[in-house]
């Protein structure tokens, strides 16, 4: 099983992936490692991403998820898939891909990104992500105001990860 959580910047996608993945004991995989350095040099000048930058990022993420069932390893894998486009390319035909909705409102995001540090995506680039985002359907949706302790519970009651 994959999965794969995924929402705006500053939706708690790391932080939530680094917890569930030590309670499982599976690894944790951080989808902005796998940007090509053109991705990371256009994001920290504040430049939003297009379906073309992505492009070779989503290949890259596609080839893990590959592995990862070629190595029959279950993993955590933190990636915005802002569009249903590229949620299909993650998931591809594979069924034991899984993706969780970590979902907040402008605000909370906002203020999460302007207290974060250290992190080459720009604060003001949250409202193109926002404008991107294709919201899912059918795929368990996680409340972000939530402590991070409850959502990695709600997480693993959902998926019967006991």
């Amino acid at each position: 099983m994959i999965l794969i959580l995924m929402g705006v910047s500053g939706s708690g996608k790391t932080t939530i992936g680094k917890l569930l993945a030590e309670e499982l004991r599976w690894p944790f995989y951080d989808g902005d490692d796998f940007h090509p350095q053109a991705n990371i040099d256009k994001m920290s000048r504040g430049i939003a991403l297009t379906d073309q930058d992505r492009e070779v990022w989503l290949a890259t993420l596609r080839q893990l998820v590959e592995r990862l069932f070629q190595d029959h390893q279950s993993a955590i894998v933190a990636c915005s898939a802002l569009k249903q486009t590229y949620r299909t390319q993650l998931q591809e035909n594979n069924t034991d891909v899984y993706f969780v909705y970590l979902k907040g409102d402008h605000a909370l995001i906002q203020q999460r990104l302007q207290e974060r540090s250290g992190h080459f995506m720009k604060a003001d680039l949250l409202t193109s992500q926002f404008a991107t985002l294709e919201e899912p359907d059918g795929v368990l949706t996680v409340d972000v105001a939530l402590t991070p302790q409850a959502i990695v519970k709600q997480i693993r009651s959902c998926f019967d990860l006991v």
